[in-house]
């Protein structure tokens, strides 16, 4: 036996590290068979859009000023049929960069002079290739502000998203982004407060479909809306006792922006269904960016400052009347 192992020694240790390979071989495919197998089931119409990724963004300081995003709004609508037409998310990376997020130094010279290198060199990407965190800063707001402007149902091009509270009824905040709350435990908070009146109607920001409906004791009657491509998540919480939502809308349905989807109030803080016990009638509007489906439902989420969105949203506001007298229900005026 001895004298066998040593004449074909080298045949027997070329077996084993085949045998060795064929068994890892073996070993990966069975965890990438399992691996597919319980892979996330991403719901309704985005599931192509996010795809579960290694490399994905985990957090996000949205500290864009109004000022900035007024004036590459402005530079980016009225350039559109233009000979060169600007994307104010490429310029609001440009100047997050040049500002390390600090948007309070925003001026418009800066701006500016950014549109200028850009149309004398012909691309965007030659003025930011020596920017480190260019890509992070367009990628983070490509995410938030992707579907804001862009072709509407009239064909002309501007603002496609709402503010979140109808035309005509007034409305007040302040930011209030991280203050504590205390209600079941210590947190802070995740979105703006919009004050106002008991019943004023609340409009779809963007086209999207509703994701989560019904009650939850810190958010009372709320709606949790999903952007079609899956990146964004608004909420709207504290909706009113005993006429929350608009009678057509349930978990799954598609509303486009600018839809009346339910009315302010002052629910929540209760285990007990429809009880109100907010001291003030608001909404609270809050808005989550998701770049993987393991950003959901658990530490992980990134909710951003929504206080600078929601002022910038004021440039356009969805018209509504009473479209039923006997419910009290009103619908956008189209």
């Amino acid at each position: 036996m001895i004298k066998f192992i040593k004449k074909y020694k080298k045949i027997l240790f070329f077996s084993l590290f085949v045998i060795l390979i064929l068994i890892v071989f073996l070993i990966n495919y069975s965890l990438m068979s399992i691996q597919s197998s319980t892979s996330i089931n991403v719901p309704y119409i985005w599931s192509d859009s996010i795809s579960v990724k290694k490399d994905f963004l985990k957090w996000i300081d949205f500290n864009v000023s109004i000022e900035a995003l007024n004036a590459t709004y402005k530079l980016d609508v009225n350039s559109y049929n233009s000979d060169f037409h600007y994307n104010w998310i490429e310029l609001l990376a440009l100047l997050a960069c040049k500002y390390g997020n600090n948007f309070d130094r925003f001026k418009q010279k800066d701006l500016d002079q950014f549109a200028k290198k850009i149309k004398d060199s012909g691309s965007v990407q030659e003025v930011a290739k020596d920017m480190k965190y260019y890509d992070y800063y367009y990628e983070a707001y490509s995410a938030i502000l992707r579907e804001f402007l862009g072709l509407r149902e009239d064909e002309t091009y501007g603002m496609k998203v709402f503010l979140p509270i109808a035309k005509n009824y007034s409305f007040s905040h302040y930011k209030d982004f991280g203050t504590s709350r205390s209600y079941g435990f210590s947190r802070t908070h995740l979105g703006n407060d919009l004050m106002g009146s008991i019943g004023t109607p609340i409009i779809a920001v963007e086209t999207g479909t509703v994701f989560h409906l019904g009650w939850n004791q810190y958010g009372g009657w709320r709606i949790g809306i999903r952007s079609l491509d899956g990146q964004r998540y608004y909420y709207y919480a504290h909706l009113r006792k005993d006429h929350p939502y608009v009678p057509e809308l349930k978990e799954g349905v598609t509303v486009e922006a600018g839809d009346v989807i339910g009315y302010l109030g002052m629910t929540g803080y209760s285990i007990k269904e429809n009880v109100n016990n907010i001291n003030v009638p608001h909404l609270h509007f809050g808005m989550q960016v998701i770049f993987d489906e393991s950003q959901i439902d658990n530490s992980k989420e990134i909710w951003i400052d929504v206080y600078n969105i929601v002022e910038f949203l004021k440039k356009n506001r969805s018209s509504v009347y009473m479209s039923n007298k006997e419910t009290k229900d009103y619908s956008r005026v189209e």
